[in-house]
């Protein structure tokens, strides 16, 4: 089971640079890579808003979930 982060299609479908989404919620455009790239272990609620707010989505339209990847249970 996998969770897939999917914060690079939405940033294509709205036509925005991760360097601007990142200064709008205030995080450093590092750690949004890493959030886009799925190389987080978690991601707190708030920062998970901010970004639907920014965006302009769901959180579902930024996570998918994947029932044949890894058990990823660390």
């Amino acid at each position: 089971m996998a969770i897939i982060v999917t914060l690079d299609v939405m940033l294509a479908r709205r036509k925005l640079k991760a360097r601007d989404v990142a200064a709008a919620i205030g995080m450093a455009e590092t750690n949004l890579s890493l959030l886009k790239s799925g190389k987080v272990k978690g991601v707190r609620f708030d920062t998970l808003a901010k970004l639907c707010r920014v965006l302009d989505c769901q959180p579902g339209d930024l996570l998918e979930f994947d029932a044949s990847g890894p058990d990823e249970t660390d």
